[in-house]
């Protein structure tokens, strides 16, 4: 049923605490994970004011994510599960979207943090707007 499962990864504890669940669910369907890591860039009033230092910052990012990626699917590989990845950059909700239809992805796989009420409303939610834009099934994990 499932052939890849979009695993959206932040580099925090929070967001890895789904890999579990896809891992299962890739062991058990077959599948294959695919990371995706959408890195938050520098917002751009800083590349006017002080290019040299955004172009820095920018440049740690890519090295940072880079290793990240690569040691989660070395980490997967490990484990027996076919793993690729992604770094695609944007505003994370569209961009998890983007990369679930060009992957052709099966499902979503991704934490969330659970926040309900003012909090919620007040800084957003990834997951959420995930969950309602999206056309194919999105597991949530609340990491508790």
């Amino acid at each position: 049923m499932y052939k890849k499962i979009l695993v959206p990864l932040d580099g925090s504890p929070l967001a890895e605490a789904v890999l579990p669940h896809a891992k299962a669910l890739a062991k058990s369907e077959g599948a294959e994970i695919v990371i995706l890591r959408v890195p938050d860039l520098p917002s751009p009033g800083l590349f006017t004011r002080n290019p040299a230092l955004a172009t820095r910052i920018v440049e740690e990012m890519e090295i940072e994510t880079d290793n990240y990626l690569k040691t989660e699917v070395d980490q997967l590989q490990s484990e027996g599960v076919k793993v690729s990845c992604l770094l695609r950059e944007g505003p994370v909700p569209e961009t998890i979207l983007a990369a679930a239809e060009e992957t052709h992805a099966d499902v979503i796989a991704m934490s969330t943090h659970g926040r309900t009420g003012v909090r919620r409303w007040l800084i957003g939610s990834v997951a959420d707007r995930v969950v309602h834009s999206a056309h194919i099934p999105v597991m949530l994990i609340h990491p508790n």
